[in-house]
Parts: structure tokens; C-alpha cells; sequence
């Protein structure tokens, strides 16, 4: 029958196309050679508590040499101890510089000239440093916008710029930002917070496409909730409607979470996630990130739907936890 006749014909043209396309797909995705860290020069900063003092003890397990960046010197001596326990070899060091990575580039731009004389080239570079602060937009001071956006988004700027001619030089070097799941997803309560996590996207996006060609390659992590001293001081003063929010996933523990972040790191993975529900967010905001392999390319393609429906759900969810809070508290107030 001729309608036969045409959806064979459709179809075969419909796969021919699918083919193809695969074939145009797989020139265009390359594989980036991993970074072996034996012997690496890792520079971490926060690296004195958190995930950034997990990534460092991850790093130093593999036999790295580390360089710690963070304010607090007497916290960065106790993180130097804790790592150096985990020695593979009788030459790794660890060394400890005590700046604030989000103020006066020239001084950071210094002390990590001062890092590579002593330990050599940096081979990979982790942006670790971060604070958050929760509440309503119109209840935040306009400081905290700064404040975070200095130390979230300009504490990652000043350490990679001061880094990234050597690495191009070199043609190697892997480059970390950590984010967050609030940089892919707005959430309530975290206006001033989300906006610098979204924004370090951006940034690693552009950069990403300038230094590819020199084989230097960026890695931004989505960590979810994560127990570490900066959680647990968020916590105590999170409003409602995003500790119920926060509650929808577990919190995880940081050394999981920087043996993902290192993992995928070293293979030059674009976008990093941790468990299930992160995997997914990662895949439906993936927009036109970099791409490293061929299966995340076709795992975009053939799941972005699905996951976007499913997405919705939890959207639902979080919009209806909001919904419930406010007619509570509005009840509460003409009671009283």
C-alpha cells in the first residue's frame, strides 16, 4: 500500500538522519587525556575545612603535592596535619598560605607565584573558598550581595586568572569550580547566594571555549547539601521554606562528595554531580555546555525530556512547601 511505501520511507530516512548525526557527534566530542595527580602540584582553595579540605586529602592520597589557600591560619595548621596523615610517599608536602583569595589580586597573584617556586607549576587548580547566607531578598542588606559575590565569584576569578597563562603555556592543567545544586537551581531563600553559584557557570563556560585548544579543561561541581562547618552554620538560621525544601535530598558527607568532584576532575568532565537527583539536574541544565564524551552527549539528547517532566515535580513540590508556609504564617498573624 502506498502509505506503507511512505512511512518505510520516512523511517529509513528518520535513521539514516539519527546515524549521521551520531557520526557528527562523535567528531566532535573528544576525550580529554587524565590528569594522573602522582606528583601533581594541587592548589585548594578553602582548603582548611569542608569539601576543600576533602578534595586536598583525596588529591594527597593520590600522591599530589598540595598548596592550602584560606584566611584562617590556625585552622589551615590543623588541616595540614590531617592531610599529611595520608602521605603515599616521603615527598609529598603540603603547604599552607594563609590570604584571602576574594581581595587584592596582586597580593593573591604574590603568594601563588610565591606556591609555584616552592612546589612547581600548578597542575590543577580547585576554587573551593565560599560562605552563603539565607533569607527573604527583601529582608537581606545589599552588603551580603557583595560580600558573596566577592568572595563566591571574584574568590574563583583572582586564583584562576593568576594560574592560566602558565597552564596554557604548559598545554595542561585542569581548573575546579565548586558551585552548587543552587547554581543550577533558583531555590527559596538563597537570592544572593544562587545568583554567585549561577555565575561561576557562566564564567567557566566562556573560559572553557578559550583555553580547550591549549588542553587546559574546567571542571564546575554541583555538590548537594553537604555536612561541613559552613552547612552547619547556614543551618542555624535557614528559614522554613528552604530547610523543608533542603530536606526533599540527604545530606551528604564531604569526602564522598571530593572523590566525585577529584574523579571527574582528573577526566575532565565539564559538569560534576553527586547521587542521583543531582545527576539528573546536571543533565536537564546542561543547555550547550562543553560535552567530553560521546555517551554524555547522547544521554542529553535522549533524556533531557523525560528528566525536564520529571523536574516538574519536584518544582511542584517545592512551590507547594512555599504556598503552605505562607498561608501558616498568615494565620499566625491574625491570631495575633
Amino acid at each position: 500500500m502506498p502509505w506503507v511505501a511512505l512511512l518505510l520511507a520516512v523511517g529509513g530516512v528518520a535513521l539514516l538522519s539519527a546515524f549521521l548525526l551520531l557520526l557528527y557527534l562523535a567528531s566532535l566530542v573528544t576525550s580529554p587525556k587524565p590528569l594522573a595527580l602522582s606528583g601533581a602540584h594541587v592548589v585548594v582553595t578553602g582548603g582548611s575545612s569542608g569539601i576543600g579540605k576533602s578534595i586536598a586529602v583525596e588529591c594527597f592520597k593520590q600522591g599530589a603535592f598540595i598548596t592550602l589557600l584560606a584566611r584562617n591560619e590556625s585552622r589551615l595548621l590543623e588541616a595540614k596535619k590531617e592531610i599529611e596523615k595520608y602521605a603515599v610517599n616521603d615527598k609529598q608536602v603540603v603547604h599552607c598560605i594563609s590570604v584571602d583569595v576574594s581581595k587584592d589580586y596582586a597580593n593573591v597573584e604574590r603568594v601563588l607565584k610565591q606556591a609555584q617556586e616552592k612546589l612547581g607549576p600548578v597542575d590543577m587548580l580547585v576554587n573551593s573558598a565560599g560562605t552563603s547566607v539565607t533569607g527573604k531578598f527583601e529582608d537581606l542588606n545589599t552588603k551580603n550581595f557583595e560580600e558573596l559575590m566577592s568572595v563566591n565569584y571574584l574568590g574563583s576569578v583572582y586564583p584562576t586568572h593568576a594560574v592560566i597563562t602558565t597552564m596554557k603555556e604548559r598545554r595542561m592543567g585542569r581548573i575546579v569550580f565548586v558551585s552548587s545544586q543552587a547554581g543550577q537551581l533558583g531555590l527559596f531563600g538563597y537570592t544572593a547566594y544562587s545568583a554567585t553559584k549561577f555565575a561561576l557557570r557562566g564564567l567557566a563556560e566562556a573560559l572553557q571555549m578559550e583555553v580547550k585548544p591549549y588542553n587546559v579543561y574546567i571542571t564546575v561541581a554541583y555538590p548537594p547539601d553537604t555536612d561541613t562547618p559552613g552547612f552547619a552554620e547556614e543551618s542555624k538560621t535557614k528559614l522554613l521554606e528552604t530547610r523543608l525544601i533542603s530536606e526533599a535530598s540527604p545530606v551528604c558527607k564531604p569526602d564522598h562528595v571530593a572523590r566525585i568532584i577529584v574523579k571527574d576532575a582528573t577526566q575532565g568532565k565539564f559538569g560534576s554531580s553527586v547521587g542521583t537527583d543531582g545527576h539528573m539536574l546536571n543533565v536537564i541544565t546542561t543547555g550547550m555546555s562543553p560535552m567530553t564524551s560521546l555517551g554524555e552527549a547522547l544521554e542529553a539528547i535522549i533524556c533531557t525530556g523525560f528528566f525536564r517532566l520529571l523536574s516538574h515535580y519536584y518544582t511542584a513540590s517545592f512551590d507547594n512547601i512555599v504556598r503552605r508556609c505562607m498561608i501558616q504564617k498568615e494565620k499566625s498573624e491574625k491570631m495575633d
